[in-house]
């Protein structure tokens, strides 16, 4: 497609991320950026050397200065939560080197996509948005693209049926307080509920749905595979991968992914996922799907989870 896309932080999730770009025909040339220079010229290296087996497409361990030119920058620069370190902790740490990487990079990528991936995601979109000074279309947090990925994988487990066939929708951070709003899922054009009630008359083995063990599923998925095997880093590049590949598609896709709020549901000055137009040109707005009272009140509850985070930070 001959894009040209950055990567800042050439970590397990970044690697990935330009590992599993490099597998696709979204991207001609991919620049990794690190401040551990050996790790990244390894990884550039390493994944290079696989191409062989795909079109033409550069892979370079660059500086900032290489990424000029770039039509998407993904920053997944941070460090990983400690044992015993408060998500507050970890916030700050984490502002600290979006602060230092704002600057640098959109002074050589001002017409740039920008896509955050590094976590808190939501606090670091907002935190990105505040310090760029670009316009909020370019910036995009990957959201709740993966919580919703996690969710609809679930159900499909439980229901035999293909994800594709699975219209639900992870809403709020992409954290502790993210939620389904169960009165808009659906099974293709059929509303959950009635959908499992024509499959219980058709076979009246099939277990109950448990919404409760569905939404827990999707917010502990990440900190049970880190337990397993210590990092969440192939979901997330996936997730990434296609998110990169509708923003250089030809036309518009509904995704969840976290912006600026401006007044929706009545939500102000914090960044959270809602079904929102990206595409070609960015972030186009949010799509102000009807919700229920009880699904309003779970978002502003996560909103205001994320605003007590960011009052006790300084910026």
């Amino acid at each position: 497609m001959g894009a040209k896309i950055t990567i800042i932080g050439a970590g397990n999730v970044g690697s990935t991320i330009a590992f599993a770009l490099s597998d696709e025909d979204i991207a001609s040339e991919i620049v990794l950026i690190d401040i551990n220079k050996n790790k990244v010229e390894g990884e550039a290296m390493d994944i290079a050397q696989g191409t062989f087996f795909r079109q033409p497409i550069s892979i370079i361990a660059g500086e900032y200065e290489d990424a000029k030119g770039s039509d998407i920058v993904v920053i997944t620069s941070g460090v990983a939560r400690k044992p015993g370190q408060t998500r507050i902790d970890l916030a700050q740490i984490n502002l600290n080197i979006m602060k230092s990487i704002t600057p640098e990079i959109v002074k050589v990528c001002p017409d740039a996509l920008y896509v955050i991936v590094s976590n808190p995601m939501d606090i670091m979109t907002y935190a990105f948005t505040k310090y760029s000074g670009l316009p909020e279309n370019q910036i995009i947090g990957s959201g709740t693209l993966l919580d919703t990925a996690r969710l609809r994988y679930a159900l499909s487990e439980h229901y035999g049926v293909s994800q594709r066939s699975i219209h639900a929708y992870v809403f709020g951070e992409h954290g502790d307080t993210s939620f389904v709003p169960w009165s808009r899922a659906f099974v293709s054009c059929v509303h959950i509920d009635e959908y499992h009630r024509l499959m219980s008359q058709k076979n009246p083995e099939i277990k109950p749905l448990d919404k409760e063990y569905m939404i827990d599923y999707v917010r502990n998925s990440g900190g049970v595979i880190i337990k397993n095997k210590g990092a969440t880093f192939y979901a997330i590049a996936q997730t990434v991968c296609q998110l990169c590949s509708m923003l250089l598609a030809s036309s518009d896709s509904l995704l969840m992914v976290s912006s600026m709020m401006h007044g929706e549901y009545g939500i102000e000055d914090v960044c959270l996922s809602t079904l929102t137009l990206v595409g070609p040109n960015g972030m186009h707005g949010k799509v102000p799907m009807d919700l229920t009272y009880e699904e309003i009140r779970q978002l502003h509850a996560s909103a205001e989870s994320l605003k007590a985070v960011i009052s006790k930070l300084e910026f």
